[in-house]
């Protein structure tokens, strides 16, 4: 363990962009990884918030993320979410590399959303509205900036002066950026907060509009209301992970809004071009997994020791 390589963050950045990311996700799904074999995490309450234990294996490579949700974290300047990856060989499981967790997530869920947003939005779709203003809410502008020609971002977020320094950094960027929300133009949606409740009135979704929401993993937590998942077409990365931890999805399962025969499939059957739509908009409800982390950790290793 002593000579173990450490994957930075900069690193895992250079050895997979974003766009690799999003191309060896669908890969490895495309290849027959199913996300409905991932094991359930265990989420364990502590004082400080959450202990997630993320395991995996698939193809060559296992491996098992450490991770800790810390809400408190930026108000003192850190991020919310910690941790660290465990890459392992798949047959001995001996280990092979570590990698900064916090980096990893950061890549790994707007990578999965784009993915979705790849088979899910309609090809020309240029204008965004983001909810938050975090490491994830950027992560998705470059993500859907990936697979769609998005040229116009808007900003949404409780602190202005936060949803103002993050137009700004889009601008740089060349997009053209606001901090004013109007569903009614966005093609695309990101939801990349912590809040517990709606963010805002479902029903102004566009019907060609494509929703993603990333930041609950909790069955009372929400960013996205009935009336929007009730008319929507609505994918998850697995089922069984939806179902036990999406609140987006469980309390309008509970309210008898939907049932579950409206999930229209999962990541890997939206890939596979086996889901149904329906008129409407377009959902794609994220919890994050482990064989996602897995599949994005054994890429960037598989580049580091080809280049070394």
């Amino acid at each position: 363990m002593s000579g173990l390589p450490y994957l930075d963050g900069e690193t895992l950045r250079r050895l997979v962009p974003m766009a690799r990311a999003v191309q060896v996700l669908e890969d490895a799904l495309r290849a027959g990884l199913d996300p409905e074999d991932t094991p359930q995490r265990p989420i364990v309450e502590v004082p400080a918030g959450q202990l997630l234990l993320m395991p995996a294996a698939w193809g060559r490579h296992a491996g098992i993320k450490i991770a800790g949700v810390a809400p408190d974290n930026p108000s003192r300047g850190l991020p919310r979410i910690q941790g660290t990856y465990l890459l392992m060989d798949g047959e001995t499981l001996t280990p092979l590399a570590a990698l900064d967790g916090i980096a990893l997530t950061s890549l790994r869920t707007p990578a999965v959303s784009a993915l979705a947003v790849r088979h899910l939005a309609e090809p020309g779709a240029s204008t965004m509205a983001v909810f938050g203003t975090g490491p994830q809410a950027w992560g998705h502008v470059e993500a859907f900036r990936a697979v769609r020609p998005v040229r116009r971002v808007s900003v949404i977020a409780r602190d202005p002066e936060k949803a103002e320094a993050f137009a700004a950094r889009c601008a740089a960027e060349g997009l053209q950026a606001d901090t004013e929300l109007d569903l009614g133009q966005a093609d695309l949606v990101a939801c990349c907060t912590t809040s517990r409740i709606p963010l805002f009135d479902g029903t102004l979704t566009r019907n060609d509009a494509t929703v993603v929401a990333v930041g609950s993993h909790e069955p009372d937590a929400r960013e996205i209301d009935d009336d929007l998942i009730a008319r929507a077409t609505v994918v998850v990365e697995a089922r069984s992970a939806a179902l036990a931890e999406a609140g987006d999805l469980i309390i309008p399962l509970r309210s008898g809004k939907i049932t579950n025969g409206h999930l229209a499939g999962n990541l890997g059957e939206l890939v596979a071009g086996v889901v149904p739509r329906a008129p409407g908009p377009r959902v794609f409800k994220s919890v994050g997994m482990a064989w996602e982390d897995l599949v994005v950790a054994a890429a960037a290793y598989e580049m580091w020791m080809r280049a070394r």
